[in-house]
């Protein structure tokens, strides 16, 4: 009878013990995933915001970027201008910069003198307001972020015989996504 007792007091401890490991296993795997939810819960801000950054960055670099800027092509160096006519035909040949600067938009807005909003094309250049570089397909302008700037947009046009230099205000908008 005492074997009998000591044998069912040794199945209960044995019991106990491994609901007892069990409890200390799913407590430590619980604290482990709060901590890692913790942890991980703002790397999606963080990385939004790691865009944005990117952008003001970008957008302030890419006006005097060689692909974009005037040069001395309009008398002496200036900053923050825009060759119109430079950009007119990188959008005809963006294909080779898919890409290229990471971010989903970019376009050039004449503020003064508008005309009428019209998307800019080579066959009414340069009458129109609105140069888009790149625009991710299925991108509506109102999704995502933008960050912009203020420049000069200057082409050469031909005035009474001559060849004049004429610059217009513009806002070059760089536009980047939510990271989801």
């Amino acid at each position: 009878m005492v074997m009998k007792t000591n044998k069912k007091n040794g199945q209960m401890k044995i019991q106990q013990m491994s609901f007892m490991l069990l409890g200390v296993f799913l407590f430590f795997a619980l604290v482990g995933m709060i901590i890692l939810t913790v942890k991980f819960s703002g790397l999606k801000q963080a990385a939004t915001d790691l865009q944005e950054q990117n952008a003001i960055l970008l957008v302030t670099k890419l006006a005097n970027s060689p692909e974009f800027s005037c040069g001395e092509a309009y008398g002496t160096q200036k900053t923050d201008c825009i060759d119109e006519d430079k950009v007119m035909m990188l959008k005809e040949n963006i294909g080779k910069y898919t890409g290229f600067w990471g971010v989903s938009n970019i376009e050039i807005r004449r503020i003064y003198p508008k005309n009428n909003g019209i998307n800019c094309t080579l066959s009414n250049y340069p009458h129109c307001d609105t140069i888009t570089l790149i625009e991710k397909s299925g991108l509506k302008s109102n999704l995502g972020y933008d960050k912009s700037n203020f420049v000069a947009l200057c082409r050469k046009e031909k005035y009474k015989n001559e060849v004049v230099n004429k610059c217009e205000m513009a806002r070059l908008i760089v536009r980047y996504e939510e990271v989801k």
